[in-house]
């Protein structure tokens, strides 16, 4: 596995020399999801794929998982569908409404 991948998230972090292992990106630094808190409203993927250089941006990603093996920190990022977004946003409408008319969501 050629260490050939970068990752930038919207506010500047990168993670660098990473690894590609099916979806999994892999880092021998330690990484956690502290480190993706709050900064995946834009991610920039760069890497070298099939001998072409490769530049992924998305737009809200979540983190799925972060496992700690022997050769390094193996991560997964997602996109969120529009379906999850307008779930999110509908959601958060609701609440906002809810605080706003002192009414009590909790069943």
């Amino acid at each position: 596995m050629e260490k050939s991948w970068k990752i930038t998230l919207s506010d500047g972090t990168q993670f660098k020399n990473l690894r590609l292992n099916g979806n999994n990106f892999v880092s021998e630094k330690e990484i956690t999801k502290d480190d993706f808190k709050g900064k995946l409203s834009k991610v920039t993927i760069e890497g070298i794929e099939n001998g072409q250089e490769v530049v992924k941006e998305y737009e809200r990603m979540e983190l799925v998982q972060i496992v700690h093996y022997e050769d390094g920190y193996h991560f997964v990022l997602r996109e969120l569908s529009q379906d999850e977004l307008f779930k999110i946003q509908t959601q958060a409408n609701l609440e906002y409404l809810a605080m706003m008319s002192d009414i009590d969501l909790e069943v």
